[in-house]
């Protein structure tokens, strides 16, 4: 099976702010979402974990899986999504007079600006992590999580699913919200 989580809440989600590749913390919610989400799905086996770099998701597999005698491996390639300069900026729904805007609300017709990352760059690293290291052992039976982001697990459920560009953003991925993807 092949499962995957986003991390717990931070600061920067409630105040609605890019967080991409800055490495916020868990707050209390996010640390409490973590451990809710330990007791809720206690009774899933994964033989593996593989993590984000980034402190956020690091520390919810860390508490999701606390007890479970579970290895959690960082892969550089599922980190967020990156914004470049946007990252930190709040409230972008409420600018559409930036590129960034179309990220959320256009991305067939993002072009990334300002160091931003592109679709195509995000979904060729998931994509690669996906047919290198997650399908391979998924196909020996082995029960796989991904704890990571956003975007970066968007990309990796619509890989998946065979959904386009055009509705990356459909799934709505809860914080500590776990989905059996295979």
């Amino acid at each position: 099976m092949l499962y995957i989580m986003r991390h717990g809440k931070t600061d920067w989600n409630l105040e609605y702010r890019l967080q991409g590749r800055t490495n916020i913390q868990l707050n209390e919610m996010g640390i409490e979402q973590a451990k809710n989400a330990a007791i809720e799905y206690k009774d899933i086996h994964f033989d593996i974990c593989f993590v984000s770099p980034l402190d956020r998701a690091m520390n919810t597999a860390k508490l999701f899986l606390e007890g479970r005698d579970i290895p959690i491996v960082v892969d550089e390639r599922l980190v967020e999504m990156g914004f470049g300069e946007y990252e930190g900026m709040a409230h972008i729904y409420q600018h559409p007079e930036l590129n960034i805007y179309k990220v959320f609300k256009d991305p067939t017709n993002y072009v990334p600006d300002k160091g931003a990352e592109s679709f195509e760059e995000l979904i060729s690293r998931t994509s690669a992590f996906l047919n290198e290291v997650a399908l391979p052992l998924v196909n020996e039976g082995k029960d796989v999580l991904i704890v990571g982001h956003g975007a970066m697990n968007s990309a990796i459920v619509n890989t998946i699913r065979g959904i386009t560009l055009e509705h990356f953003w459909d799934e709505g991925i809860e914080n500590c919200r776990l989905i059996k993807l295979i």
